[in-house]
């Protein structure tokens, strides 16, 4: 469906069309008439899917025929609730960017920072108000926020805000706001304690499922290394130098993994940054923009800084640690084949991960291809007896010109 046949103001039709959409991604296609209707909605898409474009698109219309060219005082009459500041930003500026071309005024709300300039603008009335869960409650405690004209409220990435331990807060905010309100819940899992929360917060909502969690994008291509653990900074050296990478995303597990992953990323001058919560939302940001805008190569992330990154034109992800979720692994390489383009997911897999790697298997049910041609196999075993593995591939993405070289004692040298 085109974004011309789903019955939007010129306004925003106009912001949309310069943004370069014409063709609705199947999440919106279904969303947005349901919003646009005023029913509750549950929406579960994976990443990557438009997902924020569906909600924020037809509140925004909803509010422009609402509030027209008023001027009177504004009030908040849309209310997303998002898990971190990441994501709230990454969703302020979609605001932004679809309501240009209308008078709505939005605020994004997260801790971290100083509340001073946020109340400052709370004070001056504002349309949509993006929030993480703390600061909007302890905002609210203060008399700063006012729900009670509240016309639209969206929990967004619900699942997340489940695993983060939001679940009472979210139940807070919910009383906060008018029972006549329509509610939007989105998330990228549906198990059984988000739709019991679905069914406590909304009414008679219509359910949109689209790309279910076990399905990866057809425009990724997925590849794994088997590997020595105490090599994987190696080979992580080794593909980006050889292949010439740039725009990375790695995944660590863990806040120090991710850093000690960085310090021996520029020992060997690659520049690099983390991201993870330890880090301030300042640093976060600047990091983040850091790597949008191409002056960092490489971002190591952690999955809950994760979550908030969204750029069309990512074509690495790379899983230096495996997750032990299989759905997290979705959600990792999610971040790569977006808005139509294609990517590539490298996933390393030491032994002491293989049975991560079995179950990633079961649940997406993807021939991936397996490297064997890299320096630094598993000293014993086959790996690539891995179930639904591509066994005895010889590729290794065009890099490896040399297998006696590659192996060398030189290259075999530890660099961190």
């Amino acid at each position: 469906m085109l974004f011309e046949d789903l019955s939007l103001s010129k306004s925003i039709q106009k912001a949309v069309f310069e943004e370069g959409y014409t063709q609705a991604t199947p999440i919106q296609e279904q969303s947005i008439p349901v919003v646009l209707a005023g029913k509750d909605l549950v929406g579960c898409a994976q990443t990557g899917t438009g997902k924020t474009a569906a909600f924020a698109i037809p509140i925004i219309h909803q509010l422009h025929r609402i509030v027209g060219s008023s001027k009177k005082a504004k009030v908040i009459r849309a209310l997303v609730v998002t898990p971190t500041r990441e994501l709230a930003v990454q969703i302020g500026q979609s605001f932004d960017t679809y309501g240009k071309y209308t008078n709505l005024t939005q605020l994004t709300l997260f801790g971290g920072v100083s509340q001073n300039p946020q109340v400052d603008d709370l004070k001056k009335g504002v349309d949509i108000l993006i929030a993480t869960p703390g600061r909007l409650l302890d905002l609210h405690k203060q008399g700063f926020i006012d729900l009670d004209n509240l016309h639209t409220l969206v929990l967004d990435e619900a699942d997340q805000m489940l695993d983060m331990g939001f679940v009472n807060d979210v139940k807070k905010i919910v009383k906060l706001t008018p029972k006549n309100r329509q509610t939007l819940f989105f998330s990228a899992t549906m198990p059984i304690a988000i739709r019991e929360l679905a069914e406590m917060f909304l009414t008679n909502p219509e359910t949109v499922t689209v790309s279910p969690v076990s399905s990866t994008a057809e425009n990724v291509e997925q590849r794994v290394y088997f590997v020595e653990k105490t090599e994987k900074r190696n080979l992580l050296y080794h593909l980006i130098k050889n292949e010439n990478l740039s725009n990375v995303l790695v995944f660590s597990r863990t806040k120090h993994g991710a850093d000690n992953v960085v310090k021996a990323l520029r020992k060997k001058d690659i520049p690099a940054e983390a991201i993870h919560g330890d880090k301030s939302q300042n640093a976060r940001q600047r990091v983040l923009d850091a790597f949008k805008n191409k002056e960092v190569g490489v971002l190591v992330a952690t999955d809950i800084a994760a979550r908030g990154i969204d750029i069309d034109q990512l074509p690495f992800v790379i899983n230096f640690d495996l997750p032990n979720i299989p759905e997290t692994y979705v959600h990792r390489i999610g971040r790569t084949g977006r808005a139509g383009n294609g990517g590539i997911a490298i996933s390393f897999c030491s032994k002491d991960e293989k049975d991560y790697w079995k179950d990633i298997q079961k649940l997406i049910k993807v021939d991936v291809q397996t490297i064997n041609d890299h320096p630094y196999p598993w000293h014993s075993g086959s790996p690539t007896e891995t179930p639904n593995a591509q066994k005895n591939s010889n590729r290794s993405g065009g890099a490896h010109k040399s297998r006696k070289s590659a192996t060398s004692k030189q290259n075999k040298k530890r660099w961190y």
